[in-house]
């Protein structure tokens, strides 16, 4: 009996887990700057974030792993192909280990944005990534607007994106 109450406990742990990793936008209360980064990207080129300045950046924090990942790049995709001539930049940052799996995952899944491998510097610049995905919208100017933790409906982010553009 004991073993089935720890059982239902993580069970609930987990379901309350995920239901506060759906993503609703946070907004950040006072806009502050984007952490700068460099890196390079999976096909060898400098990934800065000042390159970008003067776009609406959505900056997704993912992994090729990630189940809600897979879900919500194929949206990514989309507003890059719709908003990118307007101005929208997507930038993605791979928290997974290595670039192997993360060019086959960029390939498979069609990315048309530009993807690096992250680092936990980075990661720690914006806060510390503990769950995947986590997204941030960043303004023209370079001010976080607000950031999304878990999968976000393409809704939310194409509002925020008509809004800043």
């Amino acid at each position: 009996m004991k073993k089935l109450g720890i059982v239902l406990a993580t069970i609930i742990a987990i379901a309350a887990w995920f239901t506060a990793c759906r993503s609703t936008p946070k907004a950040v209360g006072s806009l502050k700057p984007a952490p700068a980064f460099s890196l390079k990207d999976t096909a060898g080129h400098p990934l800065q974030l000042s390159d970008y300045r003067g776009k609406v950046v959505i900056l997704d924090f993912w992994a090729t792993w990630c189940e809600p990942c897979k879900q919500e790049i194929p949206h990514l995709v989309d507003l890059q192909n719709r908003y990118g001539p307007q101005g929208l930049q997507v930038l993605g940052i791979s928290m997974d280990d290595g670039e192997d799996p993360v060019r086959e995952f960029q390939q498979k899944y069609k990315m048309n944005y530009p993807v690096a491998v992250g680092t936990s510097q980075v990661a720690n610049q914006y806060g510390g990534i503990l769950g995947l995905p986590i997204t941030f919208v960043i303004d023209k100017q370079g001010q976080i607007v607000s950031r999304h933790i878990g999968a976000t409906a393409p809704a939310v982010f194409e509002e925020e994106i008509k809004r800043l553009l």
